[in-house]
């Protein structure tokens, strides 16, 4: 059954996903069209067993979402507004030091 999460687990889903550079590399993908997980992993430059752990976390982070499709499954965005979300934190983000990193990485906290 699904259910509408929280605010605060909902930023922190989408946190979560947003950590690694290869699932942003999904949702900026998926941001410009759905996709087939081969296509995908083809466009991103990854084994598609990698692929399919990045989908599970999108999936369960409920940002993306598997459409059966004939025999093949394909992969699109949970809500279409997350592209319009990716967009807006993709162009806000635009000073950044690239040789520092945020004073709490070591922690794992962080940048």
């Amino acid at each position: 059954m699904l259910t509408v999460a929280p605010e605060i687990e909902v930023l922190a889903r989408f946190g979560r996903a947003l950590a690694d550079p290869i699932r942003c590399r999904i949702l900026l993908a998926l941001r410009k069209a759905p996709a087939y997980p081969a296509d995908l992993a083809e466009e991103i430059g990854i084994s598609r067993t990698r692929l399919s752990n990045h989908l599970a976390c999108l999936r369960d982070c409920g940002l993306a979402v598997a459409v059966p499709d004939g025999r093949r499954t394909r992969y699109e965005l949970a809500d279409e507004r997350l592209g319009h979300a990716l967009e807006d934190l993709r162009t806000a983000v635009v000073a950044v030091e690239t040789d520092r990193t945020c004073v709490n990485a070591d922690e794992g906290c962080c940048c």
